[in-house]
């Protein structure tokens, strides 16, 4: 049986839904306003008939009949449609303080935007601020609601827990040197529920450091069992039934490798303690030198303001160079993503007039030729033939008819990786972690299509997407597929995400060797004239 206050609520979807869909506004003012009030009062409505209903002060006959058929069905016939009419992500984006139904309307039908995440993600891009209505306040101000409201869901992005956790492990540093992140943090997992701090301090106050915006679980042990506890804490169940953990000397360590060293398994960095792939190569101590941040030479697929970026292409470049990257890759939207403003092949000549002349200025730094070009429905890549072998490279990429199954994805994928423009294909699967599960595809055929044709595949280090999937690295490499890590940066911060792609490869076993851009500039150039023939 449905209270006085879901009956309220019910009412309340249902003026929003039809407000969404453009219905009459009247209809709607009256909807919405029974529905405020019903929500105020005390009066027991399960109780009452249709003739007592339409006694009450602004209940006409139609929304007292609605009010029966919510106590009788718990629904009316009238929202069950506009529930089925609508996304249940669109749904989800009409909870988000300060976005009414207008708001999501324009988000829905003009940046075709579907779910929370999509519009998270669209705001970092800084697709909303020329949005009639909006700007850069508002965008601001959707993010942090947003981010309010995923803390409600019991999960956070790697990169969300980083920022608040890091801060709290410094300030315990102030006390002992004995604390680290362990648990899913210290494998650097892409979504975490919790952030796990081993301390090897007994008597340390942890209550000042508690924090209202994450759970935090303190693990607090005697210093002398530090290290053999941080391994035990920071590793899944398998992984440690896998390294015989059981079977460990109890006596003091002084670090992480000495632990595994007395178990006699070669070291498992934090981000390899899955109980995976890692068991087999570390036990015959065949674990290859991982990748390091510091290997990253240079910085592919990023946007400027040709298309949806915030910041210039000199900008852009200026600001990779001072970061000391030897190259920069930029990977504008292409025409077909009206949406990002994607360039017109009048604007891409433009574009690399301007590349020519910053690459004159900036040597021996140097800006490539690129374009994100999204795979068509069909497979193609946007522009034809004479405009794609303009650019020195191509990203190709799935933005648009996400709703594919299995056998549509491959075919689609897989036509464009046998494009012989195409340089990497980025973001494999789409996805947006906590908020898109991206389309289904057979991640062994598209790796396998991508090693016929000589293709790279993106690990997108956008904390939000981190797509490919580390667990599908292993067999990157052993067919031979090298990994591209970019940042789909669309603005100078986003550059810092190459980190959170490095964390995340790491755990795939990637090594500097296979990783595109830990070429420097000349091995670079060379594998774009020769990487094909």
């Amino acid at each position: 049986m449905m209270t006085t206050e879901d009956i309220a609520d019910a009412l309340e979807i249902t003026a929003k839904l039809l407000e969404l869909h453009n219905e009459n506004p009247f209809k709607v003012k009256a909807i919405s306003n029974a529905a405020y009030k019903l929500g105020k009062t005390r009066l027991d409505l399960t109780s009452l008939g249709l003739n007592e209903l339409i006694g009450i002060e602004g209940i006409s006959k139609s929304l007292a009949e609605k009010i029966i058929d919510f106590k009788n069905t718990g629904t009316t016939a009238e929202l069950k449609n506009l529930l089925a009419k609508t996304p249940a992500g669109v749904i989800e984006m009409l909870g988000i303080k300060g976005l009414g139904p207008k708001k999501v309307r324009q988000l829905w039908q003009e940046l075709e935007l579907e779910s929370v995440t999509d519009l998270l993600y669209a705001c970092h891009e800084s697709r909303l601020v020329e949005l009639k209505g909006f700007g850069e306040k508002t965008q601001q101000s959707i993010i942090q609601n947003i981010e309010f409201k995923l803390k409600q869901t019991g999960w956070f992005h790697y990169a969300y827990a980083e920022k608040i956790g890091q801060p709290i492990v410094e300030a315990i540093k102030q006390h002992t040197d004995l604390v680290s992140f362990t648990g899913a943090m210290y494998r650097r997992r892409e979504v975490i529920e919790e952030i796990d701090i081993l301390i090897g301090d007994e008597n340390l106050d942890t209550e000042l450091f508690v924090s209202d915006t994450i759970p935090i679980n303190f693990i607090q042990v005697n210093p002398t069992i530090f290290y053999r506890k941080l391994v035990e804490t920071s590793s899944t169940a398998e992984h440690l039934n896998g390294i015989g953990f059981k079977n460990l000397e109890t006596k003091p360590y002084n670090d992480e490798k000495s632990v595994y060293s007395n178990l006699n398994i070669q070291y498992c960095e934090p981000e390899l303690r899955e109980g995976l792939f890692e068991l087999e190569k570390a036990k015959t101590h065949e674990l290859p030198q991982l990748i390091e941040y510091t290997d990253l030479k240079g910085i592919l697929h990023n946007h400027s303001t040709y298309s949806d970026g915030m910041n210039t292409l000199e900008e852009m470049a200026i600001y990779c160079k001072n970061l000391g990257y030897e190259y920069l890759g930029i990977c504008d939207h292409s025409q077909t993503a009206v949406y990002a403003d994607g360039l017109k092949v009048e604007t891409i000549l433009l574009q690399h007039q301007e590349i020519e002349k910053l690459n004159h200025q900036l040597y021996p730094f140097k800006i490539f030729k690129g374009i994100e070009s999204d795979i068509l429905n069909n497979g193609n890549l946007d522009y034809e033939e004479d405009v794609l072998k303009s650019f020195d490279f191509i990203v190709a990429s799935v933005h648009a008819n996400l709703k594919m199954d299995e056998e549509k994805a491959n075919a689609r994928l897989i036509k464009a990786i046998e494009n012989p423009y195409t340089t990497i294909l980025g973001h494999p699967t789409g996805r947006l972690l906590l908020g898109r599960p991206g389309y289904p595809i057979n991640h062994k055929k598209i790796i396998d299509a991508c090693a016929a044709n000589k293709v790279v595949i993106e690990l997108n280090a956008h904390p939000y997407r981190l797509d490919i999937d580390w667990r599908w690295i292993p067999y990157c490499l052993e067919k031979g597929v090298m990994i591209s890590i970019n940042p789909d940066a669309h603005q100078l911060h986003g550059y810092h995400d190459m980190r959170f792609g490095t964390y995340t490869a790491r755990k795939g076993l990637l090594t500097a060797d296979m990783c595109l851009n830990a070429m420097n500039l000349i091995e670079f150039e060379t594998f774009l004239k020769t990487y094909k023939k």
